[in-house]
């Protein structure tokens, strides 16, 4: 059951190893099946160098197994939160990458301090609340999604597709699993740019919006011009 998916999902999750994203067991990376409802995502705690595509979990949107011999990614349901509420998305990512989980264990949003993050990101990378006492104590994995999408309430998570829970770490999404991971490989090097802007100038302000936006949309939406047709 959806055999290429489950690859790609592999493949995703591979990549946060390689780059160096994601070490022992940590990170996720997951994939959706819209017109299916079905959602394929990396087994819990297998590490990576062991871990085959056809380890990979079959769930539907609900979070039941549809498929596989292993329990699912405990970040699942958070994975699934984000599905339903983002309708373009397709694959969703979670690293604990150094720099990234920096900024979020510290509570604050990537400012937008130059060209290479404009190029992502139509914005600064936003941060969540810290997630409640409540929140923690009944469906922990569930309400991080909450959290994040209260966060986009009045963003678009396809012009930021990536987000940052407060104290814990970022995820990331895109249109399927491999430019969900991509998009983990950016944010972290952006993560690293913007930290080390701070300490040759921490007066330093973020970039102009309309340098930020001539950026963002020459590579993105209907008038791009960057790249091959």
């Amino acid at each position: 059951m959806l055999e290429n998916l489950r690859q790609e999902v592999w493949e995703a999750n591979q990549q946060l190893c390689r780059r160096g994203l994601a070490m022992d067991t940590f990170g996720n990376a997951s994939g959706f099946a819209r017109e299916q409802g079905l959602v394929v995502v990396k087994p819990s705690g297998v590490p990576y160098e062991s871990m085959k595509a056809q380890d990979m979990v079959v769930t539907s949107l609900d979070g039941t197994v549809v498929e596989g011999a292993l329990r699912p990614s405990t970040d699942l349901p958070t994975h699934l939160a984000l599905y339903r509420a983002f309708p373009g998305i397709g694959g969703v990512v979670h690293t604990h990458s150094h720099f990234a989980t920096a900024w979020a264990q510290a509570q604050q949003e990537i400012p937008c301090f130059g060209t290479t993050h404009a190029d992502y990101f139509r914005g600064a990378v936003p941060v969540t609340d810290l997630i409640t006492n409540r929140q923690i104590e009944s469906e922990y994995e569930t309400n991080i999604g909450h959290v994040i999408v209260q966060r986009f309430n009045r963003l678009n998570p396809l012009e930021r597709p990536a987000v940052l829970v407060s104290g814990h770490g970022p995820f990331c999404w895109g249109s399927t699993a491999a430019e969900a991971a991509h998009n983990a490989v950016i944010l972290e090097e952006i993560a690293r740019l913007a930290y080390h802007t701070l300490l040759l100038n921490p007066m330093v302000l973020p970039l102009s919006n309309p340098l930020l936006d001539k950026h963002f949309l020459r590579k993105h939406g209907p008038s791009a011009y960057y790249g091959q047709t």
